[in-house]
């Protein structure tokens, strides 16, 4: 996500619409109809279009009770792709008598992918039919939502586009073969020319390996391919190879994929393994070229 820029109202004028109330009549018959989100009408309140989602029997994980729980949600028809509106605001449950209203105040975020402010179990079902609170009057519970401040910013976006191609004689996997005569003439690290890397991890108790796109200059700046690959330390007396695989985009500045902590240097030396027999070792790369992507 690139750069935003501020537009928009944030703090409301004086005398502008920032609270909407939602009685529920029948609250009790509410209740019978068990747990599940009952939706307000659509409201306009600081230039947006907004509605209230109430569960009155919501639950908490690991706790048996039973809480009515309220969420703020952005209606459709104030979603847009490219906008952010950033909300506070407190949701509330009226006492009707005390004025000792239950309130939970709330940060959001709301966009395409976010457009609801979550759930909020603002009170236990017990609370809430409490006396002397009086939440619940003859069957009347209020709601409602009071909005501190509203902004709006219009976000640039960046996009990618994969294309994954279908297998054909054009792409198929290609397998390189590095035999190292003897491993400790390596020391520190070591390059075959396939540009297949093996050397210490960081903690100096695991074997590194990488492999590196050579040709990182074929490639425009907003283009990668995606590369199927996988490196091997092959066992020199049988089938037990110890293999990783991976599946990754490959462009001019990122055109390395690296293993870390592939083996560890104990299981590697331990010649009963057969990965290092007489300080040899042999390590393969097979890499296939099954896509690429392009950056707008």
């Amino acid at each position: 996500m690139g750069n935003s820029s501020s537009r928009g109202r944030s703090k409301p004028r004086q005398g502008q619409q920032t609270t909407m109330k939602w009685s529920v009549d029948g609250f009790s018959l509410l209740l019978d109809k068990g747990e599940g989100w009952t939706c307000s009408r659509v409201f306009e309140i600081m230039g947006h279009n907004w509605y209230l989602k109430l569960n009155p029997r919501d639950k908490k994980s690991g706790d048996d009770k039973e809480y009515a729980s309220l969420m703020l949600q952005l209606a459709s028809s104030s979603v847009k792709p490219d906008t952010v509106v950033e909300a506070s605001f407190k949701l509330l449950i009226y006492d009707q008598s005390y004025g000792k209203h239950r309130e939970y105040q709330v940060r959001h975020s709301f966009q395409t992918a976010s457009t609801s402010s979550g759930a909020s179990c603002m009170i236990s079902l017990e609370k809430l039919k409490e006396r002397p609170s009086k939440f619940i009057v003859n069957s009347s519970c209020t709601f409602g939502v009071e909005f501190i401040k509203v902004t709006t910013s219009k976000v640039s976006t960046t996009s990618e586009t994969l294309f994954v191609q279908k297998p054909s004689i054009f792409n198929e996997a290609k397998t390189y073969t590095w035999g190292i005569e003897d491993f400790f003439a390596l020391k520190n690290s070591g390059y075959s020319p396939e540009s297949i890397g093996i050397c210490k991890s960081c903690d100096g108790n695991h074997l590194t390996l990488s492999l590196r796109m050579k040709k990182t200059n074929d490639l425009p700046n907003d283009s990668a391919n995606l590369v199927e690959l996988s490196l091997s330390i092959k066992h020199q007396e049988g089938d037990n190879h110890r293999k990783g695989t991976a599946r990754s985009q490959f462009t001019n500045k990122a055109s390395c994929w690296v293993w870390k902590k592939f083996i560890s240097l104990e299981d590697f030396k331990d010649s009963s393994n057969g990965y290092l027999v007489k300080n040899k070792c042999c390590i393969e790369a097979e890499v296939a070229i099954v896509g690429s992507s392009k950056m707008e």
